[in-house]
């Protein structure tokens, strides 16, 4: 994919709009994680030392086109100002004349923050006029919102259609890892997939296939698979609407001597509580009335077999209830193998990335993706609208 950088184009002494992904937690008006805005430093940093003033915009939460103090960017405003040790000033609105007014008025250096774009229904619907309202800020426009990159909204993809635009280092250094994972990877792949629902997966796992060595399919997901064997599950999740899907898919795998990998033991529970009693069952059928919360330790170690043997891991979804301390061990025993291997690691968004965190082992990884929805719908072999604008 070529994109249109940062590096390569010229932004000395211009105004830079800028799209950053700033959708941080907060907990009574603080941001309880702030990775995303550490996240974006680089390309702030990068534009600063070259003499441009900076107007950043972002979304936070889902005000849905209302605008609601509590989804204020004014935290992240003060958080970003306290990490460049420079101030960053405050907009009262997205658009309009005192923030055109704001906008003209800074000077080389300086950083504006929009309030969320969010706060107009115009941003998610990619009107026109209020993608040209938001260009008319700027000299030059920097997406460095993977994040968001599947979305075609006005601060996102309807912006470069007003303004010369290209790629921060974030989203130059995501699509740098997930790209070759599709075209191109180092061999073998092995593909590490979980998470509650085949139905948020399957795309997934087709898209990997003509380039997969080998698949662990673990989490809830992969008692459907199991259920699509003829085995017995007990009252673990299914997508009963998906059970021919998954078989299809096993069979498709088969037909090109893939390996997949599912639960060959397990640890399961009465009732889905982090407080159950953890049962081993040594394995593939889940007794009748338990459910599946884990992966057992001959799973594990067949997991970590064919990693040990990758030369590039993509890992996108946990293996068990890894939120609940008793049902993580198998989560983290696989992130750990991946942690821990020679290969390409590739983390792909959402609770893949909670659970590195977790388990602190996100600094040996590779990569982490910053976009869980982008990441999934880049691995399935989607266009994203917000990166196909950046293309030359």
């Amino acid at each position: 994919m070529n994109l249109r950088t940062l590096k390569n184009t010229d932004i000395s002494g211009k105004r830079v709009l800028m799209r950053a992904d700033f959708n941080v937690p907060l907990k009574e008006g603080e941001i309880t994680d702030d990775t995303r805005i550490r996240a974006a430093l680089q390309s702030i940093r990068y534009i600063l030392d070259q003499g441009a003033s900076l107007v950043l915009m972002s979304h936070l939460g889902r005000p849905k086109g209302e605008r609601k103090p509590e989804f204020s960017l004014a935290p992240v405003a003060r958080r970003l100002s306290d990490l460049l040790e420079r101030d960053v000033i405050m907009a009262d609105d997205v658009v309009g004349d005192a923030v055109r007014a704001q906008a003209v008025a800074l000077k080389p250096g300086q950083i504006l923050m929009l309030e969320n774009v969010r706060f107009s229904k115009a941003e998610t619907d990619n009107d026109p006029a209020f993608a040209e309202e938001l260009a008319a800020l700027g000299d030059v426009f920097v997406n460095d919102a993977f994040g968001t990159a599947h979305r075609a909204h006005a601060s996102t993809e309807g912006v470069t259609k007003f303004l010369p635009s290209c790629a921060g280092f974030l989203i130059e250094k995501e699509v740098s890892f997930f790209q070759p994972i599709l075209d191109d990877p180092q061999k073998p792949l092995i593909a590490v997939i979980g998470g509650a629902k085949v139905s948020s997966k399957i795309a997934v796992l087709e898209s990997l296939l003509p380039n997969c060595a080998g698949f662990v399919i673990g989490g809830g997901m992969a008692y459907t698979f199991l259920k699509a064997q003829g085995i017995e599950v007990g009252k673990s999740l299914v997508e009963d609407e998906y059970i021919d899907t998954a078989s299809q898919f096993l069979a498709a795998a088969e037909k090109r001597g893939t390996e997949v990998i599912l639960p060959l033991d397990h640890v399961v529970a009465s009732d889905f509580d982090a407080d159950a009693s953890p049962e081993q069952v040594d394995g593939s059928a889940v007794p009748a009335d338990r459910l599946a919360m884990d992966i057992g330790p001959r799973t594990i170690a067949a997991a970590e077999r064919v990693i040990a043997g990758a030369k590039t891991i993509v890992w996108n979804g946990p293996m068990g209830v890894f939120e609940f301390e008793r049902f993580a061990a198998g989560t983290k025993a696989v992130a750990t193998a991946i942690a821990e291997a020679s290969a390409i690691t590739v983390v792909g968004g959402g609770d893949s990335v909670a659970a590195a965190n977790q388990f602190d082992l996100a600094d040996k990884m590779d990569h982490v993706s910053t976009g869980g929805g982008a990441s999934l719908e880049f691995l399935e072999g989607k266009t994203l609208p917000g990166i196909v604008a950046l293309q030359n």
